[in-house]
C-alpha cells in the first residue's frame, strides 16, 4: 500500500491499538487520536483469553474463538519488533461449580468445539474434569465442594500492557500519536476529522472510541447500536506467587484473574444503562467481593489494591466492524463489550486489512447496517 494513504484512527483502547497496528506494519500512515477520556474498557478489563466454555454460539463465537487463535501471530509480530511485554500468559482456566450437571454441559460444550476445530482446535489445549483437591492444588484459595473442568489453552493478558505495547509498535513503524478531542464529519468524498478544531488530513478514518462511538457519530446520520455498560473490578493481593494460578469461572457474570506478584483481579458489575458513569460504588464494590469470596473464600485476608471502572462498548447483538454505509473511507471498530481483549486484535487486523483492499472475510457478518 502506498505510504501517501493517511489513515486516523480515534481511541487508542484495543480496538483502535490493534487497527492501527495493522494498518502501520501494512505501510500505511496513520495518525491515532484519543482524548484519554476516564472509563476506557481496555484499562479497566480482566484479560480473560478463554472463549470456548462461552453458552454464545453463532457469528459471536466464531469471532470470539478466532481472536484467540490470532494471539500467538500477534505475539509474533510484537516479538519481530522487540516488544515481549504484554504479560500474556497460557496459565488455563478452570470452570468450577458444585453442580455435575452444569459442569457436564460446560464439558461437552468445550469438547464439542475443540473437535470440530479439527486441527485449529489445538489452541484450546487438553479439556478435562478434575476433583476439588486437583482443582485446589492449582487455585489454593478456591471453595470446598466444587468440582472443575480445566482447560491448558485458557489464558489471560493485561489489557493496559497490550494496549501499550500495540501502540509502541504503531509509532515504531512511523505512526502518530495525537492527544485530543476528535470529531468526525464527511465531505461526500471522505471522512473529515477536527481535534479541537484543527482538521487532519485523511484518505480513511477508524473510529474505535467503544461507548462514545454513538455521539461521535450521530452526526453523520449513523446510529452505532452501543451503549456504555459500567463494570467494577476490584485488584486483590495475596502472599503467593500466583502467576501461574489459572483464570476461575464459576458459570456466573464472574470471574477471578490471577496476575504476577500475588495480584488477583476479581469482578466484574455488569450495569447496563449506566451511562457514562465511572464512580466506584459501594453496592457495586459489595457485590464484586461477594461475589469473589463466594467461590474462593481463601481471598478473605487479601488486601484490596484498587477497584478500576471500564465503560464497555455493549452492543444489541453482534459487535460492530467495517465501512459504514453511504460514507466513503469511513470504518468503525466498536460493540464488544467484555469480548474485547480477545476479538479487538483480530478485528483490528481484519480493518487494517479492508481498508487497504485486502479480502476480511472474517468481519462480514458483523460489517454496519444501512440505517
Amino acid at each position: 500500500m502506498a505510504a501517501d494513504h493517511r489513515t486516523v484512527v480515534v481511541g487508542s483502547g484495543i480496538a483502535g491499538a490493534s487497527a492501527a497496528f495493522g494498518l502501520a506494519r501494512r505501510g500505511a500512515a496513520v495518525t491515532i487520536v484519543d482524548d484519554g477520556a476516564v472509563g476506557q474498557a481496555t484499562a479497566a478489563s480482566a484479560g480473560i483469553i478463554m472463549p470456548w466454555a462461552t453458552s454464545d454460539d453463532g457469528p459471536f463465537y466464531d469471532l470470539y474463538a478466532a481472536g484467540a487463535a490470532f494471539y500467538p501471530e500477534l505475539l509474533a509480530l510484537l516479538a519481530d519488533l522487540g516488544i515481549t511485554r504484554t504479560d500474556f500468559r497460557r496459565s488455563g482456566g478452570l470452570i468450577v461449580n458444585a453442580d455435575p450437571d452444569l459442569l457436564d454441559q460446560s464439558y461437552q460444550r468445550v469438547i464439542g468445539r475443540k473437535q470440530a476445530a479439527g486441527a485449529a482446535g489445538a489452541v484450546i489445549g487438553s479439556v478435562e474434569k478434575i476433583d476439588n483437591a486437583a482443582a485446589r492444588d492449582l487455585f489454593p484459595p478456591l471453595a470446598e465442594g466444587l468440582d472443575a473442568i480445566f482447560i491448558s489453552g485458557g489464558g489471560r493478558v493485561d489489557g493496559r500492557t497490550l494496549r501499550d505495547a500495540l501502540l509502541q509498535a504503531a509509532t515504531q513503524l512511523g505512526a502518530e500519536r495525537v492527544v485530543g478531542h476528535a470529531a468526525v464529519d464527511h465531505d461526500g468524498t471522505r471522512p473529515v476529522t477536527t481535534v479541537d478544531g484543527r482538521q487532519l488530513p485523511a484518505d480513511s478514518v477508524v473510529v474505535a472510541t467503544g461507548a462514545w462511538s454513538r455521539d461521535l457519530l450521530s452526526g453523520l446520520g449513523y446510529q452505532t447500536p452501543v451503549q456504555p455498560q459500567k463494570g467494577q473490578i476490584s485488584h486483590l493481593r495475596v502472599e503467593a506467587d500466583t502467576s501461574g494460578w489459572p483464570t476461575l469461572h464459576p458459570i456466573s457474570h464472574h470471574y477471578l484473574v490471577p496476575f504476577d506478584d500475588g495480584r488477583i483481579a476479581v469482578g466484574a458489575t455488569r450495569e447496563t444503562g449506566s451511562g457514562f458513569d465511572t464512580r466506584v460504588t459501594a453496592a457495586g464494590q459489595l457485590q464484586v467481593l461477594q461475589d469473589a469470596l463466594s467461590v474462593a473464600p481463601g481471598l478473605a485476608d487479601a488486601t484490596l489494591i484498587e477497584t478500576r471502572v471500564g465503560l464497555r462498548p455493549l452492543a444489541d447483538d453482534l459487535p460492530v466492524a467495517g465501512a459504514v454505509p453511504a460514507c466513503p473511507g469511513l470504518y468503525v471498530t466498536v460493540g464488544y463489550g467484555a469480548g474485547g481483549l480477545t476479538m479487538g486484535p483480530r478485528i483490528g487486523d481484519a480493518i487494517a486489512r479492508l481498508i487497504i483492499g485486502e479480502p476480511a472475510p472474517e468481519i462480514e457478518a458483523v460489517a454496519p447496517r444501512p440505517a
